[in-house]
């Protein structure tokens, strides 16, 4: 079994990765009832690449962020897992960047603001 964590935005991901049926549970329940079907294509990326989709078992929990970028941070901790199960696909799945860790986070909201950039209407009279 192999444990690794991801993390995007306010996402973090932790997933359990065994050899099994393709079976793959996101807190608790299965994969197309937690995410819509567009969100989970990209979860399924980095296993399709390397030819193995219904060969492991993924087990995730899965907190923090909306559906992207849970989505983004489950997709780099089965990426590291599959690197540590064989260093044969760390070429496939780096050439893909799915081994880098995005680190873009949302600007905070300063005080005297509307947003984080966005400022009041300034009137001169």
């Amino acid at each position: 079994m192999y444990h690794t964590i991801g993390r995007r935005k306010r996402s973090l991901a932790r997933i359990y990765l065994k050899p099994g049926k393709g079976l793959i549970v996101v807190n608790k329940k299965k994969i197309d009832q937690y995410f819509p079907k567009y969100v989970y294509q990209k979860i399924l990326y980095p296993i399709k690449i390397i030819d193995k989709l219904d060969q492991f078992d993924v087990k995730v929990k899965v907190l923090g962020g909306g559906f992207n970028g849970q989505a983004e941070a489950i997709r780099l901790a089965i990426s590291r897992a599959l690197c540590q199960l064989d260093m044969k696909n760390r070429k496939k799945l780096k050439s893909e960047g799915l081994l880098t860790r995005d680190s873009r986070e949302v600007e905070r909201k300063k005080f005297g603001q509307k947003k984080a950039r966005k400022k009041y209407q300034f009137s001169k009279r």
